[in-house]
């Protein structure tokens, strides 16, 4: 049977009683026993009738006895099944909107400072660790450039038609020469200047291949190499901004949470799986909501993801933002804040062109 089944087969009183266990739980993060749920249900009905439906309802994998405590605590499948089909959402309240907007009130044009704001406003709003994916430079190609630094360093130089400039250093292949370096960026100037970095990979391979005997052999390994450090993610292209880490050292009350934090802190600190973050929004607009194991990015750690796309002016995916936090965050509050803050990023990106 699925969740929804399930939900719409549970009576009045079950529903209430799952309601408050979990409401009460996300609340304080302890066990909720009977003698606690007589005192908030809309009816009147004995201890020992609470316990028979905080039976069945553990009997049906939506709650948990942890040790040895007469309180119950929601599983994972119970937490889902509140989110989907009992969950309250919040409106953003007026002092949340103000601490987000204000991130926009700098005088700083550079976006990826902006975002940085906006990632701690809202680690310190939620309480939880913020993640904001950064999107990548997506003006057409106008100007590339090669320079040797030293024997095995040398320097790429991108000019966008929109005045923007990146300089990335990267490992040559052996050999180079400067007559090598001005005939593969004469090929990329040839081949690339109107073009996208995200366009350039179909277009730069068909035109080696098609060029080949024009190209000196040292001039297409720099090209090739060129291409993989403009697309190596973790870096300028796309980044993840993470702020409010000590927020989850701080919900960490045993070793054994502790030590979950930690391999979650380690999965951030990789970030060699950045593109599935942004891959966990790829069903549509809006935000999304993973419990513990459901979130395969950083299940080790057991964590919730408060996950939400936001889109530049043509409606196109270009980055995310979201939350990560211990399962029992308050859903109902930050599940709105993470939508304020995409669209809001969104706009911004819009905007700024």
């Amino acid at each position: 049977m699925n969740r929804e089944d399930l939900l719409s087969q549970m009576n009045d009183r079950s529903r209430e009683v799952f309601q408050r266990i979990v409401e009460s739980y996300l609340a304080s993060g302890d066990p909720v026993g009977s003698r606690t749920l007589t005192r908030t249900l809309s009816e009147s009905v004995s201890a020992a009738t609470i316990r028979n439906v905080m039976q069945d309802l553990e009997l049906l994998g939506l709650l948990d006895s942890p040790h040895v405590s007469a309180g119950r605590i929601p599983t994972q499948a119970g937490l889902r099944m509140f989110v989907d089909g009992l969950l309250e959402m919040d409106e953003v309240t007026i002092h949340d909107r103000e601490k987000l907007d204000a991130t926009l009130g700098s005088n700083d044009r550079d976006v990826g400072v902006m975002l940085d704001h906006i990632g701690s406003a809202l680690s310190g709003l939620t309480h939880g660790a913020s993640l904001v994916l950064t999107p990548k430079h997506e003006a057409p190609i106008k100007h590339i450039e090669f320079v040797s630094l030293a024997a095995d360093r040398a320097l790429v130089v991108l000019v966008f038609a929109d005045g923007h400039v990146e300089n990335r250093v990267f490992v040559p292949p052996m050999g180079q020469t400067p007559s090598s370096m001005r005939e593969a960026a004469n090929f990329l100037n040839a081949v690339a200047v109107g073009a996208t970095i995200s366009e350039l990979r179909g277009r730069i391979q068909k035109e080696i291949k098609a060029r080949r005997q024009e190209l000196d052999v040292l001039a297409q390994d720099l090209v090739k190499t060129g291409l993989a450090v403009w697309e190596n993610e973790g870096e300028q292209t796309e980044r993840l901004i993470v702020r409010g880490r000590a927020n989850l050292i701080e919900d960490a009350d045993d070793s054994e949470a502790l030590d979950r934090v930690r391999a979650l802190f380690d999965d951030l600190e990789r970030k060699r799986d950045i593109a599935e973050f942004l891959e966990l929004t790829d069903a549509g607009d809006g935000v999304r909501i993973f419990i513990g194991s459901e979130n395969k990015l950083f299940s080790l750690s057991g964590s919730s993801l408060v996950v939400s796309p936001y889109m530049n002016s043509d409606r196109k995916i270009i980055g995310a933002v979201g939350v990560i936090g211990p399962t029992r965050l308050n859903y109902g509050r930050i599940v709105p804040i993470v939508n304020y803050t995409a669209q809001m990023v969104g706009k911004l990106i819009s905007d700024g062109g």
